[in-house]
């Protein structure tokens, strides 16, 4: 079975974009579901770029609803000859000293307001880390009694567009979890799934 030329980057495109389960996209790319699901939760390869099979033209949009639809069916794979584009991965946000103190205020306002946020979604909007989001969560974080929930947005930690793009993932990882469970998908999803890897980089972690 031929399988895209680069099966990690299409697997990360395929679970921000798509509401087909990890065993789908497994299947497809030619990965473990497992693999998958590291690829969800950021445990590997942080900073991947995501590569559309679409514009490769290894699959098309109505391939990807056929299988939306139905968890037990398998994507085929369109034949071409197109040159497949190099992924590029993504530079480390930068946030300044300034801002850094509100970071805490804006987990606890995004955890109170679009709980079906993952905790690695949350990280990565603010720059922060998936265990300083664990601490606000679970109000083990040191600043817990004094935090005042802000919008990050308002704060210039994230652009409205990329929340926006973060709640809708957010909403197919939900998705994905129902119809895994209607269809007998056995892979298992954690809360932190369907999300882009937090961004390491950055100097502070709350």
């Amino acid at each position: 079975m031929a399988y895209p030329l680069m099966p990690k980057a299409t697997a990360a495109w395929l679970v921000d974009n798509t509401a087909l389960t990890f065993d789908q996209i497994a299947d497809f790319c030619g990965l473990h579901p497992l693999e998958v699901q590291a690829l969800a939760d950021g445990e590997v390869n942080s900073g991947i770029m995501g590569t559309n099979p679409i514009i490769n033209g290894e699959l098309t949009p109505e391939e990807i609803a056929r299988c939306e639809k139905n968890v037990n069916a398998k994507l085929k794979m369109m034949k071409t000859d197109l040159p497949k584009p190099r992924a590029r991965t993504k530079g480390p946000r930068y946030t300044p000293v300034t801002k850094r103190a509100e970071k805490p205020n804006a987990v606890a306002y995004l955890l109170k307001k679009y709980p079906e946020l993952a905790d690695v979604q949350i990280a990565k909007l603010v720059g922060s880390t998936k265990p300083t989001v664990d601490a606000i969560r679970n109000k083990t974080h040191p600043s817990s009694n004094t935090l005042k929930p802000a919008d990050p947005v308002s704060l210039g930690l994230c652009t409205g567009d990329e929340l926006d793009r973060a709640v809708k993932k957010a909403q197919r990882r939900i998705e994905r979890l129902a119809k895994a469970a209607a269809g007998g998908d056995t892979t298992p999803e954690q809360n932190n799934g369907d999300a882009e890897a937090p961004d390491t980089s950055t100097a502070s972690g709350g």
